[in-house]
């Protein structure tokens, strides 16, 4: 083994391991008689770049797996990208563009061939650079959403539920993104503030001089009204029952209705329907059977419909149809507003509600176990507040537009005769059987058939992710080992769009849930609390991250910043600190690999080593906790604090040979042995430097790697002993304090008294504590000892020689000065227990804790008061 470098250095390390890792085949997994441990990644938009948030998810994921590999599950994480419909079709379509190439004239299967050469060039570039991360996915197992697999799965589906009555085609009115030239989920809408105009305009009373003002915000459609609405008790309005109205520009006579939807309190009570543009306004034409006239195109142009400016994009419309309602003397006033606008996430364009025909799937059949499920806990939500969320979506569930007006995706798999005769079938062969028997027509050919233009939604095909990533659909053989997965790690944005969708899904077709928990991270922010976006220019890049201080102290940096579910705010400086962290591990195995070794056994280290297991063992079972509670970021600051000052600061230096001195063999196995467990109990958050180091510790054959070693299994512990180094390291600091603060050399010995409840309690760390301290001795008294410094450790009182004139009254100050402080704890204690609703609501640990708290403090004043009194 050769000399090891003075620094971390994890770029070619981190390279090399993980290169290793593939080769051995270590991250792969086949189905055999251990317990499986399943996570399915969330997929990533096959357009997607990394990302903080898929820092923060795969960590988790990546922890969770490791882990769970070195337990000895047969641990399997797939990765895969979904094809993202919207996103990835604008991208091509734009590319496209660039070349001169219209989308529409090329066609649709010379589309298609451009979209699937784009993703080979440049899709899931992000799994490339999950690797980098040290996300120790099955890369063998790798899916995407469009192959022929799970595209075969997705149609399959669709076909059951039509056959199963729960799929229906129906014109209802939808958000229109006239951008992507689609229909958009409710859950694809963002709303944001903005300053709009809100136009007050003026109605004819057909037949008089009577005039009705209503006020819009987006007065081209009016060129769309087919009624005016009123309160049937609005008595303003009454003389109006049974007149119709003048559409002003395009002199259109509509009925005058009357609809308790109205609020006779807002503006005039008088309401303007445009049934083929408004959700609301779709309602009531439905109820007063309206007409529908839909006046704009796909591009949200003006179409026939409108009579006037058609042609022209509704913005540019809107400006021309302003310019006309005030030539005419329509246009009452405008006033400035703040109101909230629709946005389409996928291409950031005003959405338009637009009356459109799409296939639809009934959910609340779907719904119901998938609700039950999650709030009885048999699929736990981390944290569990999010059931609320869930439940209000669940319970107020509409049915799901699954049809999408896109070339890029599963096609819908109907295939129409005529408009209104279809059959529904998985190819097109399938297709012409049926239609032949549906229509008793067995001179149908395939060329008298029209399949659907329309895909399917994307989400349609990842809610079968769980299933179809085991190709369950087909073969379930494997999906029964896998299945349920043991967790899915997600943002809460998509709980409605994904989670609950799978969670139907699997009891659909499963009668199973398909994980046991989610559990969903929070939003990361910036130090200021700002989302990060690169519009702000507040988002680091994790690559660059990772190039600077490596995946080890970027995943250290993320997790520190992490509360259970809660947003976090990241700051660059925590991988620095994480950066620092992977220092201390090499700087401590340089330090142990430094120390040349002597046959034999040094009993004074063994209460050292005592102590350090059992805490060891304590911490493991706190770990575990943890690990059930999903509790990453406790876990890592436990595990950070134990290593850095527990492992490092403390045991480490408590069994340190003297200088130039060789260390037993006896506490070197032992201290090899404990170090090796810590890097084990670190690797799912470290991956990287603790097998580096695991390897410089021993030399191991290339195959014996930490990856597949054994995670460390908790014991029992004496928490007596742990209190007994707690005690010995509480003395050792309060001693170099004293010295520090006097003026005393760390290498001059000082004679030390003690006056203590049981010495006994102190035997074993004796020679520790006199070794560490530079003690020439310690002895243990009954009365105060005159012209010495003292201190207080728990309820026992030390006292040092140290050669030096003690002022009395300074001693007297600074114990009266302790006193105080003890008497102001002790008060904050009674208050709290003095609390009936902490005493009633608390466990019944935590309340006992608190009155231990306050018995320590009484005497520790007890015992100070005397040295006070001794003093005079």
């Amino acid at each position: 083994m050769g000399e090891i470098t003075t620094k971390y250095q994890p770029n070619g390390i981190e390279d090399k391991w993980y290169e290793h890792w593939i080769e051995k085949g270590y991250f792969s997994s086949k189905p055999d008689d251990r317990p499986s441990f399943t996570i399915c990644i969330p997929p990533p938009n096959v357009t997607g770049v990394l990302h903080m948030g898929h820092i923060l998810n795969n960590t988790i994921q990546d922890i969770m797996i490791r882990r769970a590999r070195m337990m000895g599950y047969n641990a399997c994480w797939v990765p895969g990208t979904d094809h993202a419909s919207i996103a990835t079709e604008a991208k091509v379509v734009k590319k496209l563009k660039e070349q001169g190439i219209d989308k529409r004239e090329i066609g649709r299967e010379a589309f298609l061939e451009h979209a699937f050469a784009w993703k080979e060039e440049y899709g899931g570039m992000i799994l490339q650079q999950l690797k980098k991360l040290g996300c120790s996915c099955d890369w063998d197992r790798t899916r995407f959403t469009m192959e022929p697999k799970l595209s075969a799965a997705v149609i399959k589906v669709f076909v059951d539920l039509y056959n199963k009555d729960r799929m229906y085609r129906g014109n209802r009115m939808t958000n229109w993104d006239p951008a992507a030239r689609t229909a958009v989920s409710d859950e694809e809408v963002y709303h944001k503030d903005s300053m709009s105009k809100l136009y007050h305009v003026k109605y004819q009373v057909e037949g008089s001089d009577q005039h009705v003002t209503i006020a819009t915000t987006r007065p081209e459609t009016i060129l769309g009204d087919s009624a005016v609405c009123f309160h049937p008790e609005d008595a303003r309005y009454t003389d109006l029952k049974g007149k119709k109205l003048i559409v002003p520009m395009i002199d259109r006579a509509v009925p005058a209705i009357f609809d308790d939807y109205v609020d006779m309190e807002f503006g005039t009570g008088a309401l303007k329907v445009t049934p083929a543009h408004d959700v609301n306004d779709y309602e009531l034409g439905k109820r007063h059977n309206l007409e529908m006239i839909d006046i704009l195109d796909d591009t949200a142009h003006l179409n026939e419909n409108a009579q006037l400016f058609v042609g022209k994009e509704r913005f540019a419309a809107r400006k021309l149809v302003v310019a006309e309602l005030e030539k005419i003397g329509a246009l009452v006033k405008v006033d400035e507003i703040s109101n909230q606008v629709g946005y389409s996430e996928r291409t950031d364009v005003v959405i338009e509600p637009r009356l459109t025909r799409q296939w639809f799937l009934k959910m609340q059949d779907l719904a119901a176990p998938a609700l039950e499920n999650v709030m009885n806990d048999n699929v736990q939500f981390v944290p569990a507040h999010q059931k609320n969320t869930y439940r209000h979506w669940m319970e107020n569930v509409r049915d799901w537009c699954v049809s999408r007006q896109l070339w890029w995706g599963q096609r819908i798999p109907v295939y129409y005769l005529t408009d209104t005769e279809y059959v529904v079938a998985e190819t097109p062969e399938a297709a012409l059987e049926l239609a032949r028997e549906k229509f008793s027509r067995p001179e149908l050919q395939a060329s008298d058939l029209r399949q659907d233009e329309d895909v399917l939604d994307t989400w349609f095909s990842s809610w079968l992710w769980p299933i179809s990533v085991f190709d369950g659909f087909e073969d379930d053989t494997e999906l029964k080992y896998y299945y349920p997965g043991k967790a899915i790690v997600t943002a809460p944005d998509i709980m409605f769009f994904w989670v609950a969708r799978m969670i139907m899904a699997g009891y659909e077709y499963m009668g199973e849930k398909p994980f046991d928990a989610v559990y969903f991270t929070g939003m990361v922010r910036d130090p200021k609390g700002r989302k990060m976006s690169k519009q702000l220019g507040n988002s680091p890049n994790p690559l660059d991250l990772i190039a600077k201080y490596g995946a080890d102290a970027t995943r250290v940096g993320m997790l520190m910043s992490s509360p259970a579910g809660g947003d976090l705010l990241f700051d660059i400086k925590l991988c620095e600190q994480g950066a620092k962290f992977s220092n201390k591990i090499w700087n401590a195995c340089r330090l142990v690999k430094g120390w040349e070794v002597k046959e034999g056994k040094n009993e004074e280290n063994q209460a050292a080593i005592d102590w350090f297991n059992n805490k060891f063992n304590k911490i493991l079972q706190t770990q575990e906790k943890y690990y059930d509670q999903y509790r990453f970021s406790e876990i890592l600051k436990l595990s950070y604090s134990f290593i850095w000052s527990d492992f490092c600061s403390d045991y480490l230096e408590m069994i340190k040979p003297e200088k130039d001195q060789p260390i037993d063999s006896a506490t070197y196995e032992k201290t090899i042995e404990i170090f090796e467990k810590l890097l084990c109990m670190m690797h799912p958050m470290i991956p990287f430097i603790t097998e580096e180091v695991y390897h410089l510790l021993t030399e191991r054959e290339k195959g014996d790697c930490i990856i597949n070693a054994d995670y460390p299994k908790s014991a029992d512990y004496d928490e007596n002993l742990i209190a007994k180094g707690e005690v010995a390291k509480d003395i050792i600091t309060q001693v170099r304090n004293a010295r520090q603060q006097n003026k005393v050399g760390g290498v001059d010995p000082i004679k030390a008294y003690a006056r203590v409840n049981d010495p006994s309690f102190y035997e074993a760390f004796l020679p520790i504590i006199q070794r560490m301290s530079t003690m020439s001795s310690l002895e243990f008294v009954t009365e105060n000892v005159d012209n010495t410094v003292s201190f207080m450790v728990d309820k026992d009182e030390f006292f040092l020689d140290m050669g030096i004139k003690v002022d009395p009254e300074a001693e007297k100050a600074r114990i009266t000065e302790e006193i105080a402080y003890l008497k102001g704890f002790k008060g904050k204690v009674e208050k709290k227990l003095s609390n009936e609703r902490f005493v009633s609501n608390a466990p019944a640990a935590v309340v006992e804790k608190e009155k231990q708290k306050m018995e320590d403090a009484d005497q520790k004043i007890a015992t100070l008061e005397e040295a006070l009194a001794q003093l005079g």
